[in-house]
């Protein structure tokens, strides 16, 4: 999955099942499917995000903290190998993510609470995490499902994402198991989430193929989502 060390801009929306259609048909013209997806043009991620007793991440989206982090665990397709481990940042609508590969078993040990691994790693994010997790008492909070349908259009660095089927689960320290407990985190079953990420500028033609009626930016979190049961 693609990587980039400078903030980007990032838009969202949520759109109903006749958006989507209209939407997907004008991207498969335009815009080329990232190189990750499977014969269906998908994949499917999970993630484990952070957060520490008093759900500071989850406040700071809430009250609309201009300037906030979020640390979590990434894999995709139920393939452990790689993981990732993530840092995304936001001011205002730009974001910037860092990521750096675990192993299985280092996944393993720090959900159960072992951080001695990570004292010395020589990943400064995994150290980082570290320091956040004994002075914030940052911990695997819950548990985010989701599949992906990604296109990529290269003037602009455009990266634009529907995301569907998002599903919650209380965080389960059994993350190898390939079916997990889980209940949708939308208000209905075939609502998606629109994602536009770019760096300098939309390009025009880009922007024009999104403009569906009734479409409104809005600032939806996946994991504040799935915090709504615990």
């Amino acid at each position: 999955m693609p990587e980039n060390n400078s903030y980007r801009h990032e838009l969202k929306y949520c759109i109903h099942l006749a958006d989507y259609l209209a939407i997907r048909a004008r991207l498969r013209h335009m815009m080329k499917p990232d190189l990750h997806v499977g014969p269906d043009g998908r994949y499917l991620i999970r993630s484990v995000y952070f957060d520490n007793f008093n759900d500071k991440a989850l406040r700071e989206k809430i009250y609309g903290v201009q300037k906030r982090e979020k640390f979590r665990i990434r894999w995709y397709n139920d393939q452990l190998s790689p993981i990732h481990l993530e840092k995304k940042m936001k001011l205002n609508n730009l974001c910037l993510k860092l990521s750096t590969e675990i192993s299985a078993t280092e996944c393993q040990a720090l959900y159960q609470g072992n951080l001695n691994w990570m004292l010395e790693h020589p990943s400064e994010l995994v150290r980082e995490l570290r320091c956040k997790m004994l002075l914030q008492q940052l911990r695997p909070k819950v548990l985010v499902s989701y599949i992906r349908e990604p296109y990529v259009y290269t003037p602009g660095n455009v990266r634009v994402t529907i995301d569907s089927h998002i599903r919650s689960s209380l965080f389960c320290r059994d993350f190898w198991k390939n079916r997990l407990p889980e209940i949708s985190a939308t208000d209905a079953p075939g609502d998606r989430i629109l994602e536009i990420k770019y760096d300098e500028f939309l390009p025009e033609i880009i922007a024009d193929l999104l403009q569906t009626e009734g479409l409104r930016q809005q600032a939806f979190s996946k994991y504040g989502a799935c915090r709504r049961y615990g």
